[in-house]
């Protein structure tokens, strides 16, 4: 009898254990989530948090609460999601920076963007635009690589930190047309488009979610857009082939990753509430106002975005090698 009793408590133990993780899978979730931003409020990755957090945050019935984080060009941020508990309650905000051009950026990483983080899904790709100074006396990009060539090193660059879109697209943009400049560092690009509009720098690189309204006021001056078609949202910026540099082909973009070993069922519900935000009308007009590109239902899966992680890697890897002073 007491041996059937242990078999019994035994058996009910095991099964009580192997229910758990389920039970805890689909209660979730069941408090607040964190939203992990590699950069300061105001800028496009902040943005875009913002514009999605709200609709995710109805879906899943709880407060997400976002997080800005800065240092190290969005790895600092990046370092901070991975190292947190794998629960579904801390996420970040990627991007074509943090998750994919630091590891041709940072020799030492402290992560593999493409192993220590499981991807929740695409959240919005962003073309980026060649901004200047408004009252820098150019008026195209020919005339401004001409300026710049003429005084060199004397163009001051801003930009959000190594690492981030700003940096490594503006320090492809310098690779490819042959200039050299002063780099600024700000801790995000809203306040590195602070300081273009307050007349503090000459240039910068920037997604066209921060771009659209200080361009329509006249603020500052886009010269080029980086993808191969011109953008609705500002139609009068020619794409950089129109203007004669057509290696500064490029789209941004930024997605959802949770830490690794993050419960596939926290994953599917975290995807699933990501791209019912992304078909609400209400979201896609504010993102879509902005220039963004929403992705399609293919491309929002989490295993799409793995694949684009370890290309995107690749491809920036591949330009580190073509353009070794970047």
């Amino acid at each position: 009898m007491k041996l059937l009793q242990k078999i019994f408590t035994l058996g009910v133990g095991l099964l009580l254990l192997a229910a758990a993780p389920a039970s805890a899978s689909s209660e979730y979730p069941s408090r607040s989530i964190t939203l992990i931003v590699p950069f300061a409020a105001g800028g496009p990755t902040d943005i875009v948090a913002r514009i999605i957090s709200e609709n995710i945050s109805r879906t899943l019935g709880q407060q997400i609460i976002i997080e800005n984080v800065v240092g190290a060009g969005g790895t600092t941020a990046a370092i901070r999601a991975m190292r947190s508990a794998p629960d579904g309650y801390t996420i970040i905000m990627g991007h074509m920076g943090t998750h994919a051009a630091a590891v041709s950026i940072y020799p030492n990483l402290a992560y593999n963007p493409a192993t220590d983080f499981e991807p929740i899904g695409m959240v919005v790709g962003m073309p980026v635009l060649i901004l200047v100074n408004k009252d820098l006396p150019v008026r195209d990009l020919a005339e401004f690589i001409a300026y710049a060539k003429q005084h060199p090193q004397k163009l001051s660059m801003a930009h959000a930190g190594v690492g981030s879109v700003a940096y490594t697209t503006c320090h492809l943009f310098n690779s490819v047309a042959g200039i050299k400049s002063n780099m600024v560092a700000f801790q995000g690009t809203g306040p590195a488009m602070g300081a273009l509009l307050a007349g503090k720098v000459d240039y910068m690189c920037d997604q066209i979610v921060s771009v659209v309204p200080q361009a329509q006021a006249n603020a500052i001056h886009p010269l080029a857009i980086s993808t191969k078609m011109r953008s609705p949202a500002l139609p009068d910026v020619p794409t950089a082939a129109e203007v004669g540099l057509p290696e500064f082909d490029l789209l941004a973009w930024n997605a959802l990753f949770a830490p690794k070993a993050t419960p596939q069922a926290v994953i599917d519900k975290l995807n699933s509430a990501l791209s019912k935000a992304l078909d609400d009308q209400s979201v896609r007009q504010q993102l879509q106002a902005l220039g963004g590109e929403i992705p399609d239902w293919e491309s929002r899966s989490p295993q799409a975005l793995s694949h684009l992680v370890k290309a995107e890697i690749a491809k920036w890897v591949a330009l580190k090698a073509a353009h070794p002073s970047n």
